[in-house]
């Protein structure tokens, strides 16, 4: 199976949306437009699902989404200045990987560059 690349122009809105994402699986991968949009909510959901249960997401040459626990700590009301504790919680974390941040890096050494490359399937 060879991999279906396809590029990503300069995008109308500054973020990239999950309803951008499924206009793109529908115009350049040739899904119908609920089919598209319910593989970009499947994939959210499973990530989040998994993050949830404590499963570190990886994707590879992307990155990586974890679950980190942080301590508790002392907090201060920034209104009363009275103190209070904060508890210990669950928070998500990326990381991106070694290609991802190779890509970036190129990407302000091309002054200019208004596209980004992305590929679909394996290498």
């Amino acid at each position: 199976m060879n991999a279906a690349e396809f590029t990503l122009e300069a995008l109308e809105t500054p973020a990239l949306t999950k309803a951008h994402l499924a206009d793109l699986l529908f115009e350049q991968i040739g899904l119908n437009k609920r089919e598209s949009k319910d593989m970009v909510e499947a994939f959210f959901e499973l990530v989040a699902s998994s993050l949830i249960e404590g499963t570190d997401v990886k994707i590879s040459g992307f990155g990586n989404f974890q679950i980190r626990v942080k301590a508790p700590r002392p907090g201060r009301n920034p209104r009363t200045g009275e103190a209070i504790p904060i508890g210990e919680r669950r928070v998500a974390t990326f990381h991106a990987s070694a290609k991802l941040k190779e890509q970036i890096h190129g990407s302000i050494e091309q002054s200019g560059s208004t596209e980004v490359e992305w590929s679909l399937g394996t290498e």
